[in-house]
Parts: structure tokens; sequence; C-alpha cells
């Protein structure tokens, strides 16, 4: 299984040890990855600021980069989704239109196509929040929405995470008290026996912490 290894420009600039994390861990589960070093951008910053058209150079960079693999693989949930459903400065065509169809988010990659059901190498004795960004819920469809009340219940990160060894995904309660000591603004949201929880992070960012079905 070969893939391409799409890492963000802000993991890039920001979180370096996010992209050698996701090359590794690829490579763990034995897919053959590349890394195009003149990569740069998706085009989604532009997009998101009205600014489409001048994301062309950039998505053309990105297809030629990128069209050639089987599984294009990004650390990042939004890039994920820009890449899939806005990615339209760069003409149509069969390149732009494999790109759009064969992008993946890290999570829905390792859960859905290689189906990992473990990590037998790792262990992790702690207890964990686990955040989850509009993009991955309402534009990938990684965890079941908290306004959809009559919808089955999943989440592909915490079926991930919960593979890991030695590892506990908190309860709603304790994933609140914990990002309000780190900092963050949370809102508690309570409708059609389901409770789910907004964090605010710092810049701006939201997230979906969780969502639960009360007792």
């Amino acid at each position: 299984m070969r893939a391409g290894l799409v890492v963000p420009c802000y993991i890039d600039v920001f979180y370096p040890e996010v992209g050698i994390a996701a090359l590794e861990l690829l490579e763990k589960r034995g897919v053959e990855v590349e890394y195009p070093f003149n990569q740069t951008c998706c085009g989604e910053p532009m997009a998101n600021s009205g600014c489409e058209s001048d994301s062309r150079a950039t998505e053309e960079l990105f297809i030629r980069n990128f069209a050639a693999f089987e599984y294009i693989v990004v650390p990042s949930g939004s890039c994920t989704y820009h890449v899939r459903n806005k990615f339209i400065a760069a003409p149509p065509g069969p390149e732009r239109e494999h790109v759009w169809s064969h992008a993946y988010d890290i999570v829905e990659f390792l859960h859905d196509v290689v189906q990992v059901k473990e990590f037998p190498w790792t262990e992790f004795q702690h207890k964990v929040a686990l955040p989850t960004g509009c993009s991955a819920i309402r534009g990938l469809f990684m965890q079941s929405m908290s306004e959809r009340v009559h919808d089955q219940k999943f989440s592909k990160p915490r079926d991930l995470l919960q593979s890991i060894k030695g590892i506990e995904v908190t309860n709603l309660a304790g994933m609140l008290t914990r990002a309000r000591n780190a900092g963050l603004t949370v809102w508690l949201l309570q409708a059609n026996q389901r409770e789910a929880a907004i964090a605010q992070f710092p810049g701006g960012y939201i997230a979906e912490i969780h969502s639960v079905v009360k007792k």
C-alpha cells in the first residue's frame, strides 16, 4: 500500500513533530510512504477567507505532487475537508478529481482503510480527553453529530485511542474539568437526552469535545 503524506503548512511551521509522528505511525503499519519535498499548502487559508481564486497556483502544485498516489493521507481534518469539498481554484480534470476522491484524514485512513485494531508496540498509561473538530465530525463524518440525536453513536478517533494499551478516554465531566484547567472556554449543551461540550481554544478554534446520551 503506497501513500503520499501531506504535512499541512501549520503543522510544518508550529508542530513539526506531528508530521514526523504521522510518518512513523504509517510506516509501522506497513504503509509505503512518500513525502513530496516541494509541497507547500492545500489552499485552505485562502478559500476560508473568500479568496479561493488566489489559491490556484497552490492547488495546482498540490495536484502535481499527489495525483499519482493511491492514497493521500493528511493529519488534519480541516485540510482533508478542504481538498475533498472546496478544491475548486485549479482547473477541473481527471487529476483534480483523483485528488478529491483519494484524500483521507489519517484517522479515517487507519480506521477504514488499514483497519487498525491494535497498536502492539506501545502503551500509554494515562487518562486523555478527546476533542474532535467540526470539520472531522460534520465534514468527514468521523464521529456522530451531537445534534442528530437519533443516529447511532460512533467515534473513529475514540476507537483508535481505545485500542492502545493502558489508555483511558475520560468521561464528559472529566474532560470539561481538564479543559477549563487548561484555560479553555467551555460550554455544556443539553437537549433531547444528549449532552455535548464545545470548547474554544486560544486563537478562536472551536471543537466539540464529546457527546453522550444521558442515562
